[in-house]
């Protein structure tokens, strides 16, 4: 059976005066600088099938993912676990889970599975014949590690060159630029997908919603001729638009999104087209180790801590992350793997750190990995091993910063055995 394909997409914007979540302050929406969507990606070939659903938010909950995974099964008679739920980490979008003095808007996580659970069901009877190319070119001029290292060894988050104590960058960036794009049998584009690893951060502190970076690369997309892009982020977790070597001077969204479409457009233009790719897919559910609990930790002592915004927020939210660590004991967290002949998309559910994204694409090769950040759920950030020696904003132990030094490690290490597990195509 020859490959089909459908795309779709929806208005999520919500309305004004909704509490957003991006800052770990309260901070309520009172404009609209661009509208959010949930875009949708359906790929059938050989009576296999494969989804992503990407949303403009900045996460999504374990438990949301189940409920649109089961919305579209009973709906449609799909596989629910052949879907893989990601967010794209936007900062100026609403409250779809608790996060630091924001608690979550029911109400609109509500109407955000109803809307979603739609647009599934135009893209599945949208489904059609199609070709798909695959194909990665590189960008290294807009992403930055934003970690600096100082002369004691300590790191600070956002650090810049101004700082005499300032010392290097601690560690890389990833440069790729991926792309998937569907086009029919007479080559009209149906849709695509583009993978890049870096902070939608822009507007997070303002009171306004926008989709940041990846709607202006949807919307650049949409001018060139494709319908509906998804923006799938990858190991973001310590990667951002600014530059500490200038000052922390940054990309504008505008910037950081027409750049990446033309990047896109490029490998698109490159690309070879295939007719019959063989699909699958996969997921597992590991349990995760949860931070030590110290004293230290707890009071934002631990050397190289460093908490943003206002410390108060993270005491008030201290007494029920310790009580959750204690009943729980672990973490739930899903590895998922979509595969795509020789590619491998592999979802992880956290704010992943960058060192921990080229390790798994290099211990799956000759197969071309991609990582997939924020993907079914997220347990918060999940730096790689040796930054928790340094501190900085992402090891500072809080509700979004609450996983155990190994739980980098444990997830690639079952993503890569994952990947491995699929022979490469004939």
């Amino acid at each position: 059976m020859s490959l089909r394909a459908g795309f779709a997409e929806i208005d999520i914007t919500p309305p004004l005066g909704t509490h957003r979540i991006g800052w770990l302050k309260d901070i309520i929406a009172d404009h609209v600088l661009d509208p959010l969507f949930a875009r949708v990606a359906l790929l059938e070939s050989g009576g296999e099938t494969i989804a992503f659903v990407q949303l403009d938010t900045l996460t999504v909950r374990w438990t949301t993912t189940q409920a649109l995974r089961d919305a579209i099964s009973e709906r449609y008679c799909y596989p629910g676990n052949r879907v893989m739920v990601s967010a794209t980490h936007n900062h100026a979008g609403p409250a779809v889970a608790n996060c630091g003095d924001v608690r979550r808007d029911e109400g609109y996580v509500a109407d955000l599975i109803e809307k979603v659970t739609a647009a599934f069901g135009e893209a599945h009877a949208a489904l059609r014949p199609a070709e798909v190319g695959l194909g990665s070119g590189f960008n290294a001029d807009i992403a930055r590690n934003r970690r600096v290292v100082m002369r004691d060894g300590t790191v600070r988050t956002h650090g810049t060159f101004d700082d005499p104590e300032a010392l290097y960058i601690e560690g890389p960036i990833d440069p790729e630029v991926a792309v998937l794009a569907a086009r029919d049998k007479q080559g009209n584009p149906i849709g695509c997908i583009v993978n890049y690893a870096c902070h939608p951060a822009h507007h997070g502190g303002t009171t306004a919603l926008s989709a940041g970076y990846p709607g202006v690369l949807a919307a650049a997309m949409k001018d060139r001729g494709w319908p509906v892009t998804l923006f799938l982020n990858g190991a973001a977790g310590n990667i951002h638009s600014s530059d500490p070597a200038r000052s922390g001077a940054d990309w504008t969204m505008e910037e950081v999104g027409k750049r990446l479409s033309e990047d896109a457009q490029k490998v698109i233009a490159a690309m070879d087209f295939r007719e019959n790719p063989r699909i699958n897919s996969q997921s597992a559910t590991l349990s995760l180790p949860y931070r030590e609990i110290t004293e230290e930790a707890c009071k934002g002592t631990v050397r190289g801590a460093q908490r943003f915004i206002d410390p108060a927020i993270y005491d008030r939210g201290m007494p029920d992350l310790v009580a959750r660590i204690r009943t729980r004991g672990t973490q739930p967290a899903e590895v998922q793997v979509h595969h795509l002949d020789e590619y491998a998309f592999v979802g992880v559910p956290a704010e992943y750190f960058v060192e921990l994204g080229p390790r798994i694409k290099v211990e799956t090769y000759p197969r071309h990995t991609l990582v997939v950040s924020h993907a079914n759920g997220n347990v918060g950030y999940v730096p790689h091993k040796d930054a928790f020696a340094r501190g900085g904003y992402e090891t500072t132990f809080t509700g979004s910063s609450r996983m155990a030094p190994e739980a980098g490690d444990i997830l690639a290490d079952r993503a890569i055995a994952m990947v491995q597990s699929r022979a490469m195509p004939a």
